[in-house]
């Protein structure tokens, strides 16, 4: 049975990516629906002039801000696409096919990703994912968390689909280096609400590790340069920083108050 798409693309300053993004969803959604969480540099002007219907909210973590947004979408399928990813034709020809009623219908759809470093394409570093992202709009939710957030759904009301989207994250080191600063915190919080504690072997070896299996194992190598960074920058901080993070939170001294430590200026 044929049925309407609601295309939802949470975002909070993407003034760079929201007009490749919609323009890749425009065939094949019936609303694009912009949830943004206080963008200052002129996103929502380029999303009024797109006719995206747009909503706004306090950003607190990802998995509630999107679970806020999924019930204001006006049709029963919701197609959640991040700013920084795009479309393909493929992917498209698939959801319209579960859309209509030509192809099973699932809860939840996994779709996978191709993923592009400042432009370059990674075909081996890691990057190469998948996430649920196609659902029926009151059936499955985000499960609480402060990152990484994922759709709860069993594997019997899930389905896979074949294309992928396609995801342009990161065009700048000042722009990774920012996100990855607040992640790893985010991380190492949620490492600490579990009772884990940051050891000797999680911040030397656990690194290390991580880079031999990303570059090695998973063929990162293959990659060059991009694929070499990523590699590295995936081993620093998705792993050392944030048992570097963690560590801080269990031991790190803080200096005495400087009251406390000087009296005499006090008194005089």
């Amino acid at each position: 049975m044929s049925s309407k798409l609601t295309v939802l693309i949470p975002c909070k300053n993407e003034r760079r990516n929201l007009r490749h993004c919609v323009e890749s969803v425009q065939d094949l959604a019936d609303e694009i629906l912009v949830a943004d969480s206080g963008s200052t540099d002129g996103t929502l002007t380029i999303a009024r002039r797109l006719g995206c219907r747009i909503i706004e909210r306090e950003y607190i973590n990802p998995a509630s801000f999107k679970n806020w947004a999924i019930p204001q979408a006006s049709h029963p399928w919701v197609l959640i696409v991040d700013a920084d990813e795009r479309m393909t034709p493929e992917l498209a020809e698939e959801i319209r096919a579960v859309v209509n009623g030509a192809a099973p219908q699932k809860d939840g759809y996994w779709i996978n990703f191709r993923g592009f470093f400042m432009g370059h394409e990674l075909r081996f570093a890691g990057w190469n994912t998948a996430a649920c992202r196609l659902i029926r709009r009151g059936r499955v939710w985000y499960r609480a968390g402060r990152i990484h957030e994922e759709i709860d759904i069993e594997d019997q009301h899930a389905g896979h689909l074949r294309g992928k989207l396609l995801h342009y994250s990161y065009w700048t080191y000042d722009e990774y280096l920012r996100k990855y600063s607040h992640y790893t915190r985010l991380g190492a919080l949620d490492l600490h609400d579990r009772g884990r504690r940051a050891t000797f072997a999680s911040l030397l070896i656990r690194p290390m590790l991580r880079f031999m299996h990303l570059y090695v194992i998973r063929g990162g190598f293959l990659d060059g340069l991009p694929g070499l960074q990523v590699c590295m920058l995936t081993a620093f901080f998705n792993t050392f920083m944030k048992q570097a993070r963690l560590w801080e939170m269990h031991s790190a001294l803080a200096p005495a108050d400087d009251e406390d430590e000087y009296p005499e200026e006090r008194a005089a």
